[in-house]
This record gives structure tokens, C-alpha cells and sequence, in this order.
């Protein structure tokens, strides 16, 4: 419920998304559509995935013989989704979709992953079907993404390899032209693939009735050497079961085997795979090597492959937030219930009185407070990217293109910051139930562990630091910053109307300063290694920066609302979460962007023997 309350004012009091359904894309609809579909999303969750979440965890997949084996309690979530309609939710009419705004797919998605993210909501296979709608023929749209957003088959990506990792210059996979009459094949020019691929989600289950795998492999030139570096990447379909052109099962399985499961410290629900193509166990007419169809052009693939990996990455980030709101959520419910101690002060030693609730303890209220700054402020971000693919899709000309462009500067914040505070506030659950925190007996331990992760697939956050600081902000002659510093000034002008909020905005307006200057010292002398040598830290004062803007446009959308001199609690929270950033947080931004102004070498210049 406290979910629900949250979504509603943040879709409609501070993103107006019922303004959408003024654009014709979403004529249909209305609020009371956009209800049906969360209120529907909140049922399904409470009912077939909150009560299995710790079931889950303990009873991994396993495999027994070729059948990887999920919980029972795993495949009725899985229909209870796909019976719901939410694959193809955001998608066309005509290929079975509900033409919903994405934000509001976003927001009901969410009460999957507070439920259990473990189990999952399917994220890669609308992903992998959504890159086809923009990448693949008609026949591959029609034969593998509408099979996929039916929920009749699953999709993963496969990129890593064991021995290349997030290196995708490295990677080793061979797909070569599949004799006569390939390049005619009507789902695409055809190829066979050899290599291995590592940390595959849900590459192999019995959920579906068949999988779709998005490959990326190289071609070989023509003295049959594999192009060195990402210019040679070229993405492919790679189906574990072969399929006629009307999407119907052949019958023949393609020789992709699972080489192995991978056991991991959290998402122990979701089977996490080394797949090998190509090794001849499933051979199709005799020969080894996996049936793959071209996505695009040769060579293209990593091009085509972030359209999924940018969409991953902002779900990666929402993934995180409903972890860290999980957590929230189960600790307030123990403090409020948990008594201990006695309150600091006059009367406070005296051993008679009774304990009182730990709630009442102003370090308790602080690690709660810190919990539902970080989650609920980077939940209002991860809806603010999604607002702006709405906008990316269904604006005007100019208003698309800056939508696209404060997309693409925002991605790496909406992926790694979560990921990194809300798994702090994951922390804090913990250390607010104490021992018992540690235990399983309380939830809060798997929400750590689950958490754990997302710091590291979809890019780590070194990658998304030499991103943001080597690419993103200096894109377009640095006009992805220009556009967000206008909407942060925008911000600031809004928030100084209001007394309580003027100090907050004047500081956001000089931490937003030294942001831009930091930006500009890290490469006035032009050295990529000298500028890049503290992406991270810069990329952490970014992200607080964005942040705070967040917080303060959320504080004055709340202001203004015609509140009554005593605030509504909902009101409240919102001005001590925006208060807590501002007086906790933010101070942290100077000292992360100290090194980078002087362009510090100190940690790369370390010698390795000094280790």
C-alpha cells in the first residue's frame, strides 16, 4: 500500500501522466485505465510472488538431465504475468499490446520487483523482442517478437564470455555463413555459431516453449580471422528450438547446450546459465553449430545490442530500487513493533520505565529516513527516465530529441546509483533489526543479497563512469548537460518561490556549479587518462547532483499543492526526505569531485608491487 500511495502521487501530481492521454497514441486511456492495470499488477504480485520470495531463494534451479527444474511456485507467477498482458503492455495494438505509456508499464512493473525479484517479471524477453521491433525484419518481428511478447517464448541476451567478461572487443564467438541459399533465408541471412556464453539470465528453463537468444559474435574476414575489437560485432537470433517461418516448432533442437549453472549470492531464483553454441551436442543436418539468423546489418551488433542493453540498464536500476523500498519497508514495519531501550535524556537511565519502541531512538529515525531518501528519490528518477521515453516516442520534434538526448546523459545515473544506494539502504535494514537482521529469519538479509548484484551486471560502475565523464557529457558538444542544467535552473527558479525551499535550491544551483566546473577541469589539458583516472567518484557527484535536483522538484510539486499549514504526513515525508539529502548528502559531492578537478593520478599511478 505505502507503494501504491507513492506511485500515485508521483505519476499524477508530479510527472502529469494523465496528460499523456491527450497525445493520440494513448487517446484510450485515462486514469482509471491506468488504476486497472496497477491495481491488477499489485494483486498479481501480493498474490503469486510475495508469498514464494524466500521459496525461491532456498530451492535453486537445478538441472536433471537436459530440464533445468524451477519451483511450481515459479512457473504460476509466470503465467499469472503473461495472463495479465504486461509483455507487451507498452506495444502496439496490432501486435497485441495495450498502448500504454511506458511510465505507467514502469510503475506497474514495479510491484513485481518489490515482491520478488527473484522471480522475476521478464524484463530481457520484452527487451530482446522490443531491440527486434526496431532492428529486425518482418518476418523476425513476426515469428520471434510477437511470440515473445505473447509470453508463448522467453529472450536473453548473451554478450559475455568466460574469458572476456564486460570486454566485448575480446569476445571469441564465430558465426559463419551456413552454405548455400543462407543469405536468402527468410528469417534472415543465416549462420552458424560457435563459442561459449557466461552469466546468461534465464538462459535455459521450462517456462516457455521456447527461448530466443540474442548473440553477439564475429564474422570471420575473408582470410578467416576474426576482426579484432567491437567493429567487428554482429548480432544474430539464435533460437534453442528451430522454428518454420510461421512460428511454429520444427521439431529439431539447435545446438545450444547448457554447459552449466551458476551459483550465486543472490536472484538464486532466476537460473543464470553458460550456454555453448556450436559444440555439436545438438547437431542440425548432421553438422555442429548453432542456426543463427543476422539481426541488422554485419558487424552492427553492438549498435543494435544497446538499444536492449540501455533498456536493461534503466530496469537494472528500477530492480534496485524495489530492493532497497523492500528493505525500507520491513525495517520501518521492526522498529515500529521492536521495543528497546530508553529515550536519551532526563529520565532516560532509569532502568524502571519501560523500553520503548525503537523508532522513537533518533539514530533509528535517521537510518530510516536515509532508507527512504535514497529509494524513494531514486524511484522518482527511474520514473522520470521513463517519462522521458514517453516523450522520446510520442512528443514533438524538438521536445523528442532533447527527451533522447537527457536520456542518454541520464542512463548511467538511473542504472548505477540505485544500485549503490539503495543496496546502502539495504544495509541499514539490516543494521536496524540488528542480530536478527543477520539471520533468516527476516527478509531483510535476502534483500542485501539480492541487491548485491546489480552494482555489477549491466555494466559495472567503472564502465558507466568512463561512460558518463568519457562519452555522455561532452555528447553533441556537450549539449546533454546543457539541456540538464536548464531543467535543474528550472527546477531551482520553481523551488525559490517557495520560502522553505529556497535555501535548498540556492545550494543545488552551487553544487550544480562546481558539477560543471569539475567537468571542464577534468579534460582542460585533453588527456583521456588524466580525465578518466576518477570516472567513478565523478560519476557518484553526478549522481548525487541529479538526486537532489529529483528531490527538489518532487519538495516543490508537493508544496504546491495547496497544502495546509500542518502538512498531511505523505507531505511531511517528502520535505524531511528532500531535507535529509540536503543536509546529509549533499556535502559529499565536493569531496568526490576534489580529485577530479586536479586530475589525481594518485590510484592509477600505484605500482603494482606496491600492492
Amino acid at each position: 500500500m505505502k507503494l501504491r500511495q507513492t506511485l500515485q502521487f508521483l505519476l499524477y501530481e508530479w510527472l502529469d501522466t494523465e496528460a499523456l492521454c491527450q497525445r493520440p497514441r494513448f487517446g484510450d486511456h485515462s486514469r482509471e485505465t491506468f488504476d486497472a492495470v496497477l491495481d491488477t499488477c499489485e494483486r498479481i504480485a501480493r498474490e503469486r510472488y510475495a508469498p514464494f520470495n524466500r521459496l525461491v531463494d532456498t530451492q535453486e534451479p537445478y538441472v536433471d538431465g537436459d530440464t533445468v527444474v524451477l519451483p511450481q511456485a515459479t512457473h504460476d507467477a509466470h503465467r499469472a504475468y503473461v495472463a495479465s498482458g504486461m509483455l507487451g503492455a507498452a506495444q502496439d495494438y496490432d501486435v497485441g499490446g495495450m498502448q500504454l505509456p511506458y511510465t505507467v508499464n514502469a510503475s506497474a512493473n514495479a510491484f513485481f520487483a518489490l515482491a520478488s525479484v527473484s522471480i522475476g517479471s521478464n524484463l530481457l524477453t520484452v527487451g530482446n523482442a522490443n531491440l527486434l521491433l526496431v532492428h529486425g525484419t518482418e518476418n523476425q518481428k513476426k515469428v520471434f517478437a510477437a511470440n515473445e511478447f505473447s509470453g508463448r517464448w522467453a529472450g536473453t541476451m548473451c554478450l559475455s564470455e568466460p574469458q572476456a567478461g564486460s570486454s566485448l572487443s575480446d569476445i571469441t564467438t564465430r558465426a559463419e555463413p551456413d552454405g548455400e541459399g543462407a543469405q536468402d533465408d527468410p528469417l534472415g541471412p543465416r549462420y552458424r555459431l560457435r563459442g561459449n556464453k557466461m552469466w546468461i539470465s534465464s538462459g535455459d528453463h521450462e517456462l516457455t516453449e521456447n527461448i530466443v537468444h540474442l548473440v553477439l559474435a564475429k564474422i570471420p574476414g575473408p582470410d578467416g580471422k576474426l576482426i579484432p575489437g567491437t567493429r567487428g560485432i554482429s548480432l544474430f537470433i539464435v533460437p534453442k528450438k528451430l522454428v518454420d517461418t510461421e512460428g511454429q516448432l520444427t521439431g529439431v533442437r539447435n545446438d545450444v547446450a547448457l554447459a552449466g549453472l551458476n551459483h550465486k549470492l543472490g536472484w538464486r531464483g532466476t537460473t543464470n546459465t553458460l550456454l555453448n553454441f556450436g559444440e555439436g551436442k545438438y547437431p542440425v543436418d548432421g553438422r555442429a553449430g548453432a542456426i543463427g539468423y543476422l539481426v541488422g546489418k554485419p558487424h552492427e551488433g553492438l549498435r543494435c545490442m544497446f538499444h536492449m542493453m540501455n533498456e536493461a540498464r534503466i530496469g537494472v536500476g528500477t530492480a534496485a530500487v524495489m530492493l532497497g523500498l523492500a528493505g525500507y519497508y520491513a525495517s520501518l514495519d521492526y522498529a515500529r513493533n521492536r521495543p528497546q531501550g530508553r529515550p536519551v535524556g532526563v529520565g532516560g537511565k532509569d532502568a524502571a520505565s519501560a523500553p520503548v519502541r525503537i523508532i522513537e531512538h533518533a539514530d533509528v529515525k535517521r537510518m530510516l529516513l536515509a532508507q527512504k531518501s535514497y529509494c524513494e528519490g531514486a524511484l522518482a528518477l527511474e520514473l522520470y527516465c521513463a517519462r522521458l521515453v514517453d516523450e522520446d516516442h510520442t512528443g514533438e520534434a524538438q521536445a523528442a530529441a532533447d527527451a533522447r538526448l537527457l536520456l542518454e546523459v541520464l542512463t548511467p545515473i538511473a542504472k548505477s546509483w540505485p544500485s549503490e544506494w539503495c543496496l546502502e539502504a539495504n544495509s541499514l535494514a539490516i543494521q536496524i533489526h540488528g542480530g536478527y537482521g543477520y539471520t533468516r529469519d527476516f527478509p531483510v538479509e535476502q534483500y542485501w543479497r539480492d541487491n548485491r548484484l546489480n552494482m555489477i551486471h549491466e555494466g559495472t560502475h567503472g564502465i558507466h563512469g568512463l561512460d558518463l565523464l568519457g562519452r555522455k557529457v561532452r555528447m553533441e558538444g556537450g549539449r546533454a548537460m546543457e539541456l540538464l542544467a536548464a531543467r535543474i535552473a528550472a527546477t531551482v527558479a520553481r523551488a525559490s518561490a517557495h520560502a522553505a525551499l529556497s535555501g535548498p535550491a540556492a545550494a543545488l544551483q552551487s553544487a550544480w556549479s562546481n558539477i560543471t566546473e569539475a567537468t571542464r577541469a577534468a579534460w582542460s589539458d585533453g588527456d583521456p587518462g588524466r580525465a578518466l583516472a576518477n570516472a567513478v567518484p565523478y560519476m557518484q557527484a553526478f549522481g548525487h547532483g541529479v538526486l537532489a535536483w529529483i528531490w527538489l522538484d518532487v519538495a516543490t510539486a508537493a508544496l504546491s499543492r495547496a497544502a495546509p499549514a500542518d502538512p498531511d504526513p505523505a507531505t511531511a515525508g517528502t520535505m524531511a526526505c528532500m531535507r535529509y539529502f540536503y543536509h546529509y548528502e549533499l556535502g559529499k559531492i565536493d569531496a568526490w569531485l576534489a580529485p577530479v578537478r586536479q586530475r589525481d593520478t594518485t590510484c592509477a599511478d600505484m605500482p603494482e608491487e606496491a600492492f
